[in-house]
């Protein structure tokens, strides 16, 4: 096994994967940021993960109640770094290794000096200081006008009402800062001399005009910024150029390996699912979630709500994000007290009417209103009410958000036959899929896979390396169909959240 006794993962039990003899060529390395962690996974050119070559550092934002949402992008690079030394520096994976490719939670932004040094944190999406900042350019731009040009409209996740925050409040970084960039470019930076922004991540700062691939200088004009600040911009089928080979030939298993810009997660959760058709409505469900689509096609007219991000020349991604879904699941297990009660047997219990409204809003609202001050708000809770209640009110409150995401989906996206839920939520608590299946009307179709962003990573790598070997099939954990007899306590759910929705939230 070259320089290491055994895999990282010698141990790896897990059903969908192959060994390493059997594995097609070429290879992939696929690395993802996520918001808990980093991880990196080898896969076969079927997109099937090669059995025992994969490893995981967890992480955690550092956060506050002003709206701070940070990472140390080092720490980040430090994180990548053991991945790959653990995973791909083995001489028996010399030569089969052709891509190296890299998906990271989106919208993050790292200030960096003459030297290449960091010298801010990176910030997250999550991260909601510059709401000031959003409520000006709201008052200086057309906010549809803007959402046609980028795909999305203003919000805190996006870097143009960041940057002016960051203008005015620490105008010492601005000054020193000659490059800004997101969390994958800079890992790229530090561990091969050169970087780029592939499309999908540009097209997530909220800078990029989805139609000509470029970035927007009415956009840029309004950040406070300049184009020469910011990386380049790859598509997925481009590899970065001018790589440092005497950097990475520290990892024997990547010698022919080219090294492909990183791209944003959401697009890779699609993909790894097998969301990469526009049949195929995708819900991700982990820390954050969102609804999405992979078109073929640029729609002229986006639905208010909704963001349509630019992959590529040809292909863009249609849906909406929710901030709070697997977080909103963590701050009930810390918070409430809830008697041992597993809140998946909570999730699987009937509906009641003395439940309570939710708006699952913890950290601010995306999709559809776009209130990054908004927050959470329980409504008809009673002295009856327990933590329970409380709990069933926050799991039905997340599925109410995911409704309203696909309301406004079905007027852009009609070709959809089938919604596939996949993420850490939907394996933790699977009975909240019925609840979700139940509120959408819709049969939902459960995907159980482990890495599944990081196979969705391998897969865009694969398009243009392996592009005559079709995808390994994976087969789903079960479908929950609604049930009629519940119809009617969701609607008048429903109906609760959108009153109480227009009460708190609309317009701020």
């Amino acid at each position: 096994m070259g320089k290491h006794k055994d895999t990282p993962r010698p141990d790896d039990a897990v059903e969908f994967a192959v060994e390493l003899k059997k594995a097609v060529d070429p290879l992939v390395m696929a690395l993802d940021v996520g918001s808990t962690a980093s991880r990196g996974s080898l896969h076969d050119a079927t997109g099937t993960p090669v059995r025992g070559y994969r490893h995981k550092v967890p992480h955690s934002f550092t956060t506050a109640s002003d709206g701070t949402s940070v990472i140390d992008p080092d720490q980040v690079v430090e994180e990548l770094s053991e991945i790959l030394d653990l995973v791909c520096d083995r001489s028996e994976l010399a030569g089969r290794v052709r891509g190296v490719g890299l998906d990271t939670f989106a919208s993050s932004l790292v200030g960096v000096n003459e030297e290449g040094s960091a010298i801010t944190p990176c910030f997250t999406y999550a991260d909601s200081r510059c709401a000031p900042q959003l409520a000006q350019l709201r008052q200086e731009l057309d906010e549809r006008e803007v959402q046609d040009i980028v795909g999305a409209r203003l919000h805190t996740s996006y870097l143009a009402p960041r940057f002016r925050w960051l203008a005015e409040t620490q105008p010492e970084v601005m000054e020193e800062a000659v490059r800004w960039m997101s969390i994958g470019e800079y890992v790229w930076l530090k561990l091969l001399g050169t970087t780029a922004a592939g499309t999908a991540t540009a097209a997530w700062t909220g800078l990029l005009n989805r139609r000509s691939g470029n970035w927007d200088q009415r956009m840029l004009k309004a950040a406070g910024i300049s184009e020469d600040v910011l990386s380049p911009i790859l598509d997925p089928d481009q590899p970065l150029p001018d790589v440092d080979p005497e950097r990475t030939e520290r990892w024997e298993g990547l010698s022919r390996a080219q090294w492909y810009a990183p791209v944003a997660d959401g697009l890779c959760a699609n993909i790894g699912v097998g969301g990469d058709n526009e049949q195929t409505m995708v819900v991700s469900a982990a820390t954050s979630g969102a609804m999405r689509v992979l078109l073929h096609h640029r729609p002229n007219d986006i639905p208010l709500g909704l963001w349509c991000y630019r992959i590529d020349s040809k292909r863009c991604l249609l849906g909406g994000a929710l901030n709070d879904v697997g977080r909103a699941v963590s701050w009930l297990e810390t918070t409430l007290n809830l008697d041992g009660v597993d809140l998946d047997e909570i999730a699987g219990e009937a509906v009641s009417t003395s439940t309570p409204g939710v708006l699952p809003f913890l950290t601010g609202e995306r999709s559809t209103g776009w209130a990054g001050s908004a927050r959470t708000a329980f409504v008809d809770v009673s002295a009856s009410t327990d933590a329970a209640g409380m709990a069933r009110g926050m799991l039905e409150g997340i599925a109410a958000s995911y409704r309203r995401v696909a309301d406004e989906m079905e007027e852009a996206a009609k070709d959809v036959e089938k919604i596939v839920a996949a993420g850490s939520v939907t394996q933790d608590l699977p009975s909240w899929l019925q609840i979700l299946g139940d509120y959408l009307g819709k049969p939902v179709i459960h995907q159980v896979m482990k890495r599944s962003t990081a196979r969705g990573t391998a897969l865009l790598m694969l398009e243009s390396l392996a592009p005559d070997v079709d995808p390994a099939d994976h087969e789903p954990a079960g479908t929950y169909s609604p049930q009629d007899e519940t119809r009617e306590y969701y609607d008048g759910v429903h109906e609760r959240f959108e009153r109480v929705y227009d009460a708190l939230v609309a317009g701020s």
